[in-house]
């Protein structure tokens, strides 16, 4: 599968293009099949191949985090039996405090 389709991929915000805005917008999801870990993508810079987002460890909010991360490293992962990581084909973008208030009760989005 590919992460970062064409299509999708012009519809992310560049980098700091969302800065100062009220309500940062989740655009991509990103899940690891063979653990809770989650990466929701808000804005992406194309020539770096590198998005900000929001990191959701899955096991302690202590771990969740906003920050960088880095496409090419999300298509590098292997996991048990040569799985990968997977966009979330039926994910829409979802407002930044939505996803966190859900991820604290429990229900990631």
């Amino acid at each position: 599968m590919e992460l970062l389709p064409e299509k999708l991929e012009r519809r992310i915000p560049r980098l700091f293009e969302t800065e100062g805005k009220d309500e940062p917008v989740c655009q991509v999801k990103y899940f690891v099949p063979w653990s809770r870990w989650t990466f929701y993508g808000i804005e992406y810079d194309r020539e770096e191949r590198l998005f900000y987002g929001f990191v959701l460890s899955g096991l302690d909010t202590r771990f969740d985090e906003l920050g960088f991360f880095s496409l090419e490293e999300l298509e590098k992962v292997k996991g048990p039996a040569g799985l990968k990581i997977e966009r979330d084909l039926y994910f829409t973008p979802t407002p930044l405090s939505e996803i966190r208030s859900r991820a604290v009760a429990g229900n990631p989005v």
